[in-house]
């Protein structure tokens, strides 16, 4: 995995770890997968094996009220952040960001056109970084009210799944 990037959640983590605030995956229709939400990734700086997903919206106008609102409120908002994603404007949900393993990643998302990984700008990912690490230490700190899901215990339990595979089984005579 690639930090910027964009990449798909398998349903197994929605399984595992049932959170009703976490964005799950699309239904099918008619046997056709939506791959949606997509997320863009970045890497955990104390635990590399974790990544951050944050989900995007093609509902600008709905966040844009959300961050005025939030602005007028707060005078500031770190949970939401606009940009561009082929050409069109998105908004970055840090605000419904999990964390996740190689494990759980299904796919890359590719632009169909070009057949190359989706990115985006350099200012874009300056700011997602800056206000994810923000957002994530006011959680660690005991700021609950950023992210709706339960990232802290998700978090948790994966990183005890990566333990239990680095801890090889001993058998005992």
């Amino acid at each position: 995995m690639t930090n910027h990037y964009f990449y798909f959640i398998s349903d197994e983590y929605f399984q595992k770890f049932p959170d009703r605030y976490l964005m799950k995956n699309k239904e099918s229709t008619d046997g056709q997968t939506h791959n949606r939400p997509c997320y863009c990734a970045f890497q955990d700086r104390q635990h590399p094996e974790v990544y951050w997903l944050i989900p995007f919206s093609s509902q600008v106008a709905k966040f844009r009220k959300v961050y005025k609102s939030k602005l007028a409120r707060y005078h500031r908002c770190n949970t939401l952040v606009f940009g561009e994603v082929l050409g069109h404007e998105k908004a970055f949900l840090i605000q419904n960001m999990c964390p996740v393993t190689r494990r759980y990643v299904t796919m890359q998302y590719m632009d169909a056109a070009s057949q190359k990984p989706v990115c985006i700008s350099q200012k874009t990912q300056k700011q997602i970084l800056k206000y994810s690490r923000e957002v994530l230490e006011q959680l660690r700190h005991g700021n609950s009210s950023l992210i709706f899901p339960n990232v802290l215990s998700i978090e948790q339990q994966l990183l005890n799944e990566e333990q239990k595979k680095r801890t090889p089984f001993i058998s005992l005579p």
